[in-house]
């Protein structure tokens, strides 16, 4: 796998990948899709990450890391419990990995403007992280969800709190 940036501030790569589907032989295409600069470490040549594959357009490939098992979880368990409150504004939703049999939440990618208050401003962040499907209609344009964070930062310390944007609580 290589990775070039298309620009000098851009988040978004162009990975050259090999896709390797049980029963299929592999075959390598090229997927361009935001990846962090600490998530581009674990993307070096060689190495193996997961991947969705949509199975009508076997190009349309996403690729998602899983940090050691239970990392990613725990802190976003973590942000929930011992984070800052605030409300968030939906500012923009998009779709970065679905489980094309419906069997897993998908996962978006959210824009949001948060307001917390012990803060002086609103400030905006980008966040990539799986949506019950019960939470689906949560996301529409303007929408407001409730959400924990540890500092103001570009969204590296927020989770979406989807049972309190449920209920409402």
């Amino acid at each position: 796998m290589t990775a070039r940036r298309p620009g000098s501030d851009d988040r978004e790569r162009v990975l050259r990948v090999r896709v390797r589907l049980d029963g299929e032989l592999p075959y390598e295409t090229t997927v361009r899709q935001p990846v962090t600069r600490a998530d581009l470490a674990s993307m070096r040549p060689g190495d193996t990450v997961l991947c969705r594959v949509d199975p009508g357009d076997p190009t349309r490939v996403v690729l998602y890391l899983v940090d050691n098992g239970e990392q990613a979880a725990t802190s976003m368990a973590r942000i929930l419990r011992d984070g800052r409150r605030a409300e968030a504004t939906v500012l923009a939703a998009a779709p970065v990995a679905t489980d094309y049999a419906g069997r897993a939440d998908p996962v978006l990618r959210l824009d949001l403007e948060l307001r917390a208050w012990d803060e002086p401003r609103p400030w905006r962040v980008r966040i990539t992280q799986p949506v019950p499907l019960a939470a689906l209609g949560l996301v529409d344009l303007g929408s407001r969800l409730r959400v924990a964070f540890f500092t103001v930062d570009r969204g590296e310390s927020v989770a979406v709190d989807w049972t309190a944007s449920l209920t409402g609580d």
